[in-house]
């Protein structure tokens, strides 16, 4: 009998909670944002109820089914894709500046044409040596200083090896940029090239932007998600790009859609990574430019100035 008595005072409780919650919504923007839920917006919208019925609801208490919260996409992108170890090769004897691995890029993360997650580099070692180009990524290091000195745990490194950037933890303070060895990080100075609105931010994919920020190229950790090629390389017409998963030891190329051990195209053509006396541990490789596709070119000049080394 009391255990019905008090059933019975739950549910009187629930019920005028409920009632209260419906009453306190009623007015149209009496609440601002509070604990994640969004003041109504006054627009209505029918939908159909589970058991049939049509009713009218405020647009603001709607979800698209299926569709993860930023909550949700945050923690989903700290987590990392289980058992992936992922690594980028770049053959410089096939980059002829092209740039549309940039541009992919650049519209993948809405960045405006002055920001970079990657750029094609004019490199030339020695005054007597060839020029080439070089694209440069972030290394996406095993051993990464920039995670070490964020103060706000706002960039980490995932299980897969790929370093991200939480913008909504980062307070701007930069000090990610300076401990950056490879100069693989920019900040959003002014406003973003496409504004937030109520867009959820996805941590893969570091959209929408936001001043006062910083931001890096993600290895497409949103592509990998899809089981698809990163960006750039997908791009590129001239297959400069490789991109896999150590652990399997195999590699794609973006363009050509050919799949090789990953260590014997990196011991077989002599690989090498940026520079390994730090020991930083870059999951990005490099190929010589050996035996080049094309000619170098720079603005219509087949070798560099001294004001032009990079």
């Amino acid at each position: 009998m009391e255990d019905k008595k008090n059933k019975k005072t739950r549910r009187d409780f629930l019920k005028a909670g409920l009632a209260f919650g419906a009453g306190s919504l009623a007015g149209v923007g009496l609440f601002s944002t509070i604990d994640g839920v969004k003041a109504e917006t006054g627009k209505l919208a029918k939908v159909l109820t589970a058991d049939g019925k049509i009713m009218e609801v405020d647009t603001s208490h709607l979800k698209e089914f299926g569709k993860k919260t930023e909550q949700d996409l945050q923690k989903r992108g700290r987590k990392g894709i289980a058992g992936r170890k992922w690594t980028m090769v770049i053959d410089l004897s096939k980059c002829r500046n092209a740039r549309m691995c940039m541009a992919a890029c650049q519209s993948a993360h809405e960045l405006k044409p002055e920001q970079h997650h990657i750029n094609v580099l004019a490199m030339q070692d020695a005054e007597k040596t060839a020029p080439f180009f070089m694209p440069k990524p972030c290394q996406h290091c095993d051993n990464p200083p920039c995670t070490k000195v964020c103060p706000v745990d706002a960039t980490f490194k995932r299980s897969d090896g790929i370093v991200l950037i939480d913008n909504e933890r980062c307070i701007g303070c930069r000090f990610c940029i300076a401990a950056c060895p490879y100069s693989a990080r920019i900040f959003n100075w002014s406003e973003p090239k496409v504004a937030a609105d109520d867009r959820e931010y996805d941590v893969e994919l570091n959209v929408p932007q936001k001043r006062g920020t910083v931001s890096k190229c993600l290895f497409s950790a949103d592509q990998l998600r899809d089981e698809k090629m990163p960006y750039c390389a997908s791009a590129c017409p001239n297959g400069v790009y490789w991109f896999g998963d150590m652990n399997e030891d195999a590699v794609t190329n973006g363009t050509t859609k050919e799949t090789v051990r990953f260590s014997e195209l990196i011991k077989n053509n002599a690989g090498y990574t940026l520079l390994p006396e730090l020991g930083t541990k870059p999951s990005v490789y490099y190929l010589p430019a050996k035996d080049r596709l094309f000619e170098f070119n720079l603005n219509g000049k087949t070798t560099l100035d001294n004001n032009e080394h990079v």
